[in-house]
């Protein structure tokens, strides 16, 4: 068991986020509206080794959950070999990787029998018009390909993130929800979040839990007596955990189960043990953060293990972020970043640091 270091709200030290790439290919408008992007370059990306390199430290301080992220991480070429090094490292339990599904139908077996745990893959809608208006790709039969393949290929914890955007996808919800449960998946909703390039944020374009769980129980409840109440809470079991989880009885004795994630309207920053490593080594302790810590200079220049480690565990234990909660106080709220300030700072991206 490996020792567990605390910030100075007494959050641990368990999750890290690892983005190997910045690059997508696709251009969802909630995330990258613009019409031109500075990428990081590909010189200043860390290779797989240096990438184990962190890891191993990370989970030296007592990280045991890792995720893959991007930008979409399956562009980045041999990712099951980088699965599988992060797979064999001491202490970590549990290694996931969200991606949209584009490139999965491909790399799902070679994903699997590298070791990877578990699969997340983005669905904003089952519509191939709208998947196109709003990822600027006419690419949806992809995506379910790639969820068949993941199935295929004896993934049996898939998870389907859904951004809802009013006025866009939240006359989805409910074909999404039965979507999920005939494919034996489970579904996440996701409020619009003011961070990276959300240049186009609006509180007009959110919609919140509470209007989620309003719109569930309207359908599911219609023609039942009583409060009306279908939606039922699950208990909290991980309190660090992004999503809070809904049941919704099915007429057996089976319930579906949904999550939804709620960090614009409820933040959950005072559980939060989560931190980012962009794929050119800047370590960011909160999403809405402004600076990280480079860690590929020390890296590079030949650090060692302990030097590394002593880097990491003084810069967490300093930890003070709050972003979400700050962001929730604000009278006046809009994007977090302006197109000018990404340009100047492609870090300060949603794709470049992962979600």
């Amino acid at each position: 068991m490996h020792p567990t270091f605390h910030d100075k709200l007494d959050r641990p030290l368990r999750s890290l986020r690892i983005s190997v790439t910045d690059r997508c290919n696709l251009r969802c408008t909630y995330c990258m509206p613009e019409e031109a992007y500075r990428w990081l370059p590909r010189a200043d990306l860390l290779d797989f080794d240096e990438i184990k390199r962190v890891a191993e430290i990370f989970a030296r301080l007592g990280v045991n959950k890792i995720r893959l992220t991007g930008g979409e991480p399956l562009l980045r070429r041999d990712l099951p070999v980088l699965v599988s090094y992060l797979a064999a490292i001491d202490g970590i339990e549990d290694l996931a990787l969200t991606c949209n599904g584009l490139l999965l139908a491909e790399q799902a077996e070679a994903l699997k029998r590298a070791g990877l745990s578990r699969l997340t893959v983005s669905l904003d809608t089952l519509r191939p018009e709208r998947f196109k208006a709003i990822t600027r790709r006419a690419a949806l039969p992809q995506v379910l390909e790639g969820l068949e393949a993941a199935q295929r290929a004896g993934f049996t914890r898939i998870k389907l993130d859904t951004v809802v955007l009013r006025g866009t996808n939240d006359d989805e919800m409910i074909d999404l929800l039965d979507f999920a449960r005939a494919h034996d998946m489970e579904l996440r909703f996701i409020e619009y979040m003011d961070v990276g390039g959300a240049t186009r944020w609006s509180r007009q374009q959110l919609t919140s839990k509470k209007d989620m769980l309003a719109r569930i129980n309207a359908h599911y409840s219609a023609g039942k007596r009583g409060t009306g109440e279908a939606v039922k809470a699950q208990a909290v079991t991980d309190p660090a955990a992004t999503a809070r989880r809904f049941s919704l009885p099915d007429g057996t004795s089976d319930a579906m189960v949904f999550g939804i994630i709620a960090s614009t309207t409820e933040p959950f920053c005072k559980a939060c043990d989560r931190s980012r490593l962009t794929a050119d080594g800047r370590w960011f302790l909160c999403l809405y953060a402004k600076k990280g810590v480079d860690l590929r200079e020390p890296l590079r220049r030949g650090a060692g293990p302990d030097e590394l480690l002593e880097l990491i565990q003084s810069t967490w234990q300093e930890r003070e972020d709050r972003g979400a909660e700050k962001r929730f106080a604000l009278a006046e709220r809009g994007p977090l970043f302006q197109a000018e300030e990404l340009r100047g700072d492609p870090h300060l991206e949603m794709h470049t640091r992962g979600g």
